[in-house]
C-alpha cells in the first residue's frame, strides 16, 4: 500500500504541473490534451488498491494547478489570492467528488461522461455567478497556441474544454484497456479487431481533427477589410500603487497629454493637407485609447465638472473627427429617501452615491458617452451576494468594493464627419479589464453592432508575473470567437493590436511609457459563436443535469430496494 500511496500522490502532483504548463509557456496548449491522465490513473489505482482519502491528493493536484498558474494575484492582495486559490480548487474538488459518487450508480464509460459534462457545466455557470473566477477555464489553455483553436469562432472556449476532456478520457480509456487485457480481446468486454480500429480512428479524429480544422482556417488567406479606423494608444506607465503619492492628478493629465500632442499635430497636418479625408475607404478621424481608471471623480450627473475630461476635450477641439476613450472611476448621485441599492453609500441628506468603473467616449464637441463595467472583480470592485455579505462588510467597516455595472453590454459610438459633411458612426465595443475573460459576454458587443473591439486595462497590480501575459493572451481568444480586430490599451502594458485570428500584430513594451498608432480594420461578419452563443456549455449543462437526475433516482430506488430486502429478511426471521 505504501508504494501505491506514493504513486498516487506523485501522479496527482504531476497532473497539477501539467495543467499549469499551457498557461505559462507559449505553444504548450497541446499538453492540456493529456494533462488529466496522471490524475485519472491515480483515481484508478486508488479504487483498485482500496486507498482511502483520495480527496487529499486530488485537491493537492488542483491546489498545485491554481497556485502555479495564478500565484500572482497575491501581488495585489495576499488574502484575495489565497482565497481564490483555495476556493477555486475546492470547487474543482467538488466536481471530482460528484464524479466519484456517480460511480456508485453508473458503470462503464458513464461516470467519465458525467465528469466531463459536470466540469464544463461548472465552467459555464462560473461565467454567470457573482463570485466568478473563470481564469482557468480549460479552453483558455490554448490562448497562447491560437493556431490550434481557430474553430473557437464556432464553439467558443468551452469547445476547447470539451476537446480537453474528450482527448484525456479517450487516451485514458486506451491505457486502461491495455492494462487489463481488454485491448488484446480478453474478457467479456474485450476489443476485437474492428473495435480496436474504430477506437483508434475515434481517438485520432478527436485529437487531430480539431487541429486540422484549425490549421485550414489558420492558413486560409484573409481579406483584410478596406475600412479601417486610425487608432492611437497611449500607455502612460503610471504605477497604480503610487498613483496619488508620486504624481498629482494634474501631473498625470499632463503626462498623457504630452504623449498625445505629437500625434495630434501630425493628424492636423494630414487633415489640412486633405490626404486624410479623401480618396480612401478608411473611416475619417482618429480614435484615442487611454487606460482603465486613468482618472477619477467623474460624476455621471455632471461630467462637465471633471477637470481631466475638460482638459482633453479642449485638446480635441482643434482636431475634428478625433474621439477618445478614457477609463475613469465614476460616480452617480441619486436622490432618494431610502437607500436605492445595497451598493449605494450615503452622500448627504436624501442623497446617495453609486460607484462605477467606466469607459467614457469624448470628443471636441463636448460629448460624453458612458459604459460602466459589468464584470467586476469580486471584493475589490464589487460586493457579491449583498444579502449575505453586506452585513458582514458593514461589520468589518466597509472593506469591500461597492462598484455597480450598468447591467447589460452597450457599445461606444465613434462619430466623425467625412469630406462631404456626412456623419459617420462606428459602434465600438470596449471591454474593461477583466471583462475580456468572458467570451459569451463579449459576443454581445458584436450582436449590438460592434465592428471592432477595444480593451482598456490596468495590469500593473500584479507586477512582472505571468498574470499580465495571460490576460493579454485571453484577448486573442475573444478575437477568434468574434472575428474582430482588437485594439488594446494597458496602463503599463501590454498594449497592441490583435488580428481576427488572435495574432498579436503590434505590441508595445511592458512597464514603459509608449505610444502606438495603427489602423484597426472594421468588420461586419457574424460568426456562428456570436450568432448562437455557447452551444457547448448549454449541451454539457443539460447532459450533466440529466445524468445527475438519473444518479439521484438510482440512488433513491436502490435505497428503497435495500430497505425492502432487509424488511423481508426480518419478517422471515
Amino acid at each position: 500500500m505504501k508504494k501505491e500511496k506514493i504513486l498516487i500522490w506523485s501522479l496527482a502532483v504531476l497532473s497539477g504541473l501539467l495543467l499549469s504548463l499551457p498557461y505559462l509557456v507559449p505553444h504548450c496548449g497541446f499538453v492540456a490534451l493529456f494533462a488529466f491522465i496522471p490524475l485519472l490513473c491515480a483515481d484508478r489505482i486508488a479504487t483498485l488498491s482500496g486507498f482511502r482519502r483520495l480527496w487529499l491528493p486530488v485537491w493537492t493536484a488542483f491546489i498545485v494547478w491554481n497556485t502555479v498558474t495564478t500565484f500572482w494575484v497575491c501581488n495585489a492582495t495576499v488574502g484575495g489570492g489565497i482565497t481564490a486559490i483555495v476556493l477555486n480548487s475546492l470547487q474543482m474538488l467538488a466536481v471530482w467528488g460528484l464524479y466519484r459518487l456517480s460511480r456508485r450508480s453508473f458503470n462503464g464509460s458513464l461516470p467519465y461522461i458525467f465528469l466531463a459534462a459536470a466540469w464544463i457545466a461548472w465552467e459555464k455557470a462560473y461565467f454567470a455567478v457573482d463570485i466568478s473566477w473563470p481564469w482557468l477555464t480549460l479552453g483558455n489553455a490554448f490562448a497562447r497556441s491560437v493556431y490550434m483553436v481557430q474553430w473557437y469562432d464556432t464553439l467558443g472556449s468551452l469547445g476547447g474544454s470539451l476537446w480537453v476532456w474528450a482527448s484525456n478520457l479517450l487516451i485514458f480509456g486506451l491505457l486502461t484497456a491495455l492494462s487489463d487485457g481488454r485491448w488484446a480481446g480478453f474478457g467479456p468486454r474485450g476489443f476485437n479487431r474492428k473495435a480496436r480500429l474504430a477506437y483508434m480512428l475515434g481517438l485520432a479524429l478527436t485529437i487531430f481533427g480539431p487541429i486540422a480544422w484549425s490549421l485550414v482556417k489558420w492558413y486560409t488567406p484573409d481579406e483584410v477589410p478596406q475600412q479601417k479606423l486610425d487608432v492611437l494608444v497611449a500607455q502612460p506607465n503610471i504605477d497604480p500603487y503610487h498613483k496619488f503619492v508620486q504624481m498629482s492628478r494634474r501631473e498625470q493629465d499632463e503626462l498623457l497629454e504630452s504623449q498625445l500632442i505629437p500625434a495630434l499635430d501630425e493628424y492636423k497636418e494630414q487633415m489640412f493637407s486633405d490626404s486624410l479625408w479623401r480618396g480612401r475607404e478608411s473611416v475619417p478621424g482618429m480614435l484615442i485609447l487611454a487606460p482603465e481608471t486613468f482618472t477619477s471623480y467623474v460624476f455621471t450627473n455632471s461630467p462637465e465638472e471633471s477637470s481631466t475630461l475638460n482638459r482633453f476635450k479642449n485638446l480635441l477641439k482643434d482636431c475634428p473627427g478625433v474621439n477618445m476613450i478614457v477609463g475613469a472611476s465614476s460616480y452617480s448621485i441619486i436622490a432618494s429617501g431610502d437607500r436605492p441599492s445595497h451598493t449605494a453609500r450615503t452622500y448627504g441628506d436624501g442623497l446617495w452615491i453609486e460607484s462605477h468603473n467606466s469607459a467614457i467616449m469624448i470628443d471636441g464637441s463636448g460629448r460624453n458617452q458612458f459604459f460602466h463595467k459589468n464584470k467586476l472583480v469580486v471584493a475589490v470592485e464589487m460586493l457579491p451576494y449583498p444579502v449575505v455579505f453586506d452585513p458582514i462588510d458593514r461589520a468589518l467597516g466597509g472593506v469591500m468594493g461597492r462598484c455597480i455595472g450598468q447591467g447589460r453590454v452597450s457599445n461606444l459610438d465613434y462619430v466623425a464627419e467625412d469630406a462631404d459633411g456626412r456623419t459617420v458612426k462606428v459602434p465600438v465595443g470596449c471591454a474593461i479589464c477583466y471583462e475580456s475573460v468572458y467570451g459569451d459576454y463579449c459576443r454581445d458587443y458584436i450582436l449590438q453592432g460592434a465592428r471592432a473591439l477595444t480593451i482598456i486595462t490596468n495590469d500593473a497590480w500584479w507586477g512582472d508575473t505571468p498574470g499580465y501575459r495571460q490576460h493579454l493572451s485571453y484577448a486573442s481568444l475573444r478575437a477568434i470567437e468574434t472575428r474582430r480586430w482588437i485594439g488594446r490599451c494597458g496602463n503599463t502594458g501590454i498594449s497592441g493590436l490583435i488580428d481576427d485570428k488572435g495574432r498579436i500584430v503590434e505590441k508595445g513594451p511592458w512597464w514603459e511609457k509608449a505610444t502606438l498608432r495603427f489602423a484597426l480594420p472594421l468588420k461586419e461578419e457574424i460568426t456562428p459563436f456570436v450568432r448562437y452563443g455557447d452551444v457547448t456549455g448549454r449541451i454539457c449543462t443539460w447532459t450533466f443535469i440529466l445524468l445527475l437526475a438519473a444518479m439521484i433516482v438510482k440512488t433513491l430506488t436502490g435505497d428503497r430496494k435495500k430497505s425492502a430486502r432487509s424488511g423481508k429478511k426480518t419478517r422471515k426471521a
